[in-house]
């Protein structure tokens, strides 16, 4: 085979489809991406403007949206050039970073889902405390746990892809990823291969610990109907978003790593990118709709901003 690693180019298969197709499904992502924008955007701006939502879980979930526009901002701006364009390739440099910025948002959403866990925890189940335990220093730490351990790994995850010997430039996928960059490889990719699961492993292991600590919050909630209440307004969202993230992620994971060429071309897409379609836009819609706080000053932002445009 052609050794190509001082080629620097990587081809992305997958829009396999006609112009006018293309230019619907452009004209559909551009929407999605927008209102993507829109609702996690607005999402931010309410927190930081309300000194009320000055609080760890409001904080928490200011953390999740910003990092719903990290993680996008490395797909869609290029997927929506490549809808518009003859040619599907990304440079070797770029294509690394796009799988940075892509699976490291993604574990930094399993880590906030993580630390937001730990927050219902100590709010249902010790109450007393909350204030004492919930410091600002202790924010400070759990919002480094929630970016540092993914840079750290998908930094480490990265290296080694780019230490690989490639005898191939195309990548069967809309975007890159590391196990497509590594069935390019003419060499052993066992270190990587390893690597990826202790990471997969490491985090999925994360919503275990979840589901466990939800199971003790649930036996905690039967007993008042003050902390059931607690329970079905802020926690319900948060099991709903770890829900969705993890079967987004297993919907990667499963494409990457057993996907088939027999299987349709639209499910493989749907496969391969319902980790950027449905967590970014389910996430900010179902804590804006559940959490009064979040909703309340939602409404008053529209409502204020159509006044003024009335005036």
């Amino acid at each position: 085979m052609e050794n190509v690693s001082n080629m620097f180019v990587f081809t992305l298969s997958g829009l396999n489809m006609t112009m006018e197709e293309r230019y619907a499904l452009f004209s559909l992502t551009i929407l999605l991406y927008q209102f993507i924008l829109l609702c996690n955007i607005t999402i931010i701006f309410c927190i930081a403007s309300d000194k009320q939502l000055h609080e760890p879980m409001y904080i928490f979930l200011c953390n999740l949206c910003i990092n719903t526009l990290y993680g996008t901002s490395g797909f869609y701006p290029k997927f929506m050039y490549d809808l518009l364009s003859p040619f599907h390739v990304i440079s070797y440099a770029g294509c690394l970073t796009q799988v940075f910025v892509i699976y490291s948002s993604a574990l930094c959403d399993f880590s906030t889902l993580t630390v937001m866990a730990y927050d219902r925890y100590v709010a249902i189940c010790k109450p007393l405390e909350y204030h004492s335990e919930m410091t600002n220093q202790k924010i400070v730490k759990c919002l480094i746990f929630c970016w540092l351990p993914p840079i750290i790994c998908m930094s480490v995850v990265v290296i080694l892809a780019s230490r690989l010997t490639l005898c191939g430039s195309t990548i069967e996928k809309l975007y890159c990823e590391t196990w497509a960059v590594a069935k390019l490889s003419c060499s052993t990719t066992t270190v990587n291969n390893v690597i990826g699961y202790i990471v997969i492993l490491t985090y999925f292991g994360h919503a275990v610990l979840i589901t466990f600590s939800y199971i003790h919050l649930i036996k905690n909630c039967r007993k008042s109907k003050e902390s059931t209440y607690k329970f079905m307004q802020t926690c319900v969202p948060h099991l709903v978003a770890l829900l969705n993230i993890t079967i987004a992620l297993l919907f990667d994971v499963f494409y990457s790593r057993y996907g088939s060429n027999s299987l349709p071309q639209s499910l493989r897409n749907f496969m391969a990118l319902d980790v950027l379609f449905i967590p970014p836009i389910l996430n900010p819609l179902i804590y804006g709709l559940k959490l009064t706080k979040i909703r309340k000053q939602v409404m008053r932002l529209f409502l204020r901003d159509s006044c003024l445009k009335w005036k």
